[in-house]
């Protein structure tokens, strides 16, 4: 053999070797892709936005195939990338993982389904073969096809027949379709009833699991009987629960992306770092929600209306952001929290000279004694309150010492004027019981005699879905009812006097409008 031609040989060895390298870092790359559904969408879908609370939920889908429970299920708002990735990525990722393993999809309708369907497809024929995933030919169908290697996917709706089909993998994504259907009793007990007799029936013993995602619309929907029959896993349940509110409550328990009460969620389509746009974004939903519509979508926390003190139609008819109406005594009202857990009521208001009460802020928060004075001192402040009242169950002498405190320390830090002087501190003596302090109110809100200065979201969600046997403390609905009672004492005794039914908000005039400028509504 000529020099030339052995160093020919030689450059077809190193090109050979560079290929065989090449081809195993490509293999390694796409194994490692492999880690979570997340990771894989993000290695191979350009346009997928990466997100902390998608991280959560990629990382949670993992813990399913890895064994360590094999009931997922994830709560978060609409239109975050929820479906996205759970009801179209996750299904390629495991089949990516376990080719032999049959993956039923299912929603509320077919059409959903079948788009599901037709996209997963849609991944095996562009990504598939690299990782040993081929259709099986004469798969044509989209919403049921096989694999060479043994598995298939089924994408039908819930109630639908699953018939012939075994399962490994059951996936269920948003099963009801909106709030009346959600509502419908009829309509919940078909979706209870398909799941319990057909879904989990076609399940297999080798390997299954059953992954649901959704946004919560009622206290018994799929989630909520779910969790109510199975239990969570903490607490010796099956389910392994990922609730993601749009913003964080500590009600919760510890968030899940470790963020302080009232910061938002990641949106797919904003910026993670521009926290005001975000803000912003969950706020405008909140504003522009029904109050059950917000608690139950965006937070996941649907509540009971039967029972509640007052109806939700009842708190829109008194909301009122425009009548003439002149303040004859502003003040604030304060249920103290009980050490920084409970949510510390405090609620402003005025009675006005058409002898309501009207409710015009809340700034209630879980807070400790010197956050919940400093919030009502500064909100007496604003709103240049003559009398903060207290429950009375809570001492005069340490309330006045926590208000003066705060009063003080404010005005070193000039956040108030020095020559302004600290309101009057009341004490309120409600009845004893929560339901026995709060009915007398209620009594009063149907007799038109409280009216609310704009939207209060988080305060008409307590009086609309407080439950006298609930175990949390309404600390909106304590203050707003301590302001009650210190406006018009009257109520407090059992007497009610009638106010003007209720009528269309009219104009303000001048002096009603530089009153609401002044308490800032």
């Amino acid at each position: 053999m000529s020099q030339r031609q052995a160093a020919g040989e030689l450059d077809h060895l190193d090109d050979a070797a560079v290929l065989q390298q090449l081809e195993a870092a490509k293999r390694s790359m796409g194994r490692g892709l492999l880690r979570d559904p997340v990771v894989l969408a993000r290695g191979l879908d350009r346009t997928y936005r990466m997100r902390p609370h998608l991280k959560v939920i990629g990382e949670a889908l993992a813990g399913v195939e890895h064994g360590d429970y094999d009931r997922l299920l994830i709560i978060t708002p609409p239109q975050v990338g929820k479906s996205t990735t759970v009801a179209e990525w996750f299904p390629f990722w495991w089949l990516c993982l376990h080719g032999e393993d049959r993956v039923a999809v299912t929603s509320y309708s077919d059409d959903l389904a079948l788009r599901r369907g037709k996209t997963i497809r849609s991944y095996v024929e562009e990504y598939g073969e690299e990782y040993g995933l081929c259709l099986r030919p004469g798969s044509g169908a989209q919403a049921d096809y096989e694999f060479l290697s043994g598995g298939g996917v089924r994408s039908v709706s819930v109630g639908k027949g699953l018939t012939g089909f075994p399962v490994n993998v059951l996936l269920v994504d948003d099963p009801h379709k909106d709030r009346s259907d959600a509502e419908s009793e009829a309509s919940r007990n078909g979706v209870h009833d398909w799941y319990s007799s057909t879904a989990l029936k076609r399940l297999q013993p080798d390997r299954n699991c059953v992954v649901a995602v959704m946004t919560r619309w009622h206290p018994d929907d799929f989630a909520g009987r779910r969790l109510g029959e199975e239990g969570r896993l903490e607490e010796g349940g099956r389910w392994k629960v990922v609730h993601l509110p749009a913003l964080a409550d500590p009600k919760f328990g510890p968030d899940l992306l470790g963020r302080e009460r009232g910061e938002p969620l990641p949106h797919p389509k904003i910026p993670t770092r521009d926290r005001r746009a975000l803000r912003a974004w969950w706020e405008d939903m909140k504003r522009t929600s029904i109050v059950r519509d917000w608690h139950a979508l965006a937070q996941g926390d649907p509540q009971p209306a039967e029972g509640a003190l007052v109806s939700e139609e009842l708190l829109r008819m008194l909301r009122d952001g425009s009548s003439e109406v002149e303040a004859q005594k502003i003040a604030v009202a304060v249920d103290p929290s009980g050490g920084g857990r409970d949510t510390a009521g405090v609620i402003g208001g005025f009675l006005g000279d058409d002898n309501r009460v009207w409710i015009t802020h809340d700034v209630s928060a879980p807070m400790s004694s010197a956050e919940w004075s400093t919030a009502a001192c500064l909100l007496a402040h604003e709103t240049n309150a003559a009398i903060i009242y207290v429950e009375a169950n809570y001492g005069r002498d340490m309330c006045e010492l926590a208000i003066r405190t705060s009063w003080e320390t404010l005005q070193r830090a000039e956040e108030i004027p020095g020559n302004v002087l600290m309101p009057a501190v009341d004490l309120v003596t409600a009845k004893q019981g929560k339901l026995l302090r709060a009915e007398p109110v209620a009594q009063q809100m149907v007799q038109d005699r409280v009216r609310l200065r704009g939207l209060f979201t988080d305060l008409e969600r307590e009086w609309t879905t407080w439950q006298p046997t609930d175990p949390g403390s309404p600390g909106r609905i304590d203050a707003s009812t301590i302001l009650v009672y210190g406006l018009i004492p009257e109520a407090n005794k059992g007497a009610i006097v009638h106010a003007p039914l209720p009528k269309a908000p009219q104009a303000p005039s001048s002096a009603g409008a530089a009153y609401s400028r002044r308490i800032g509504r």
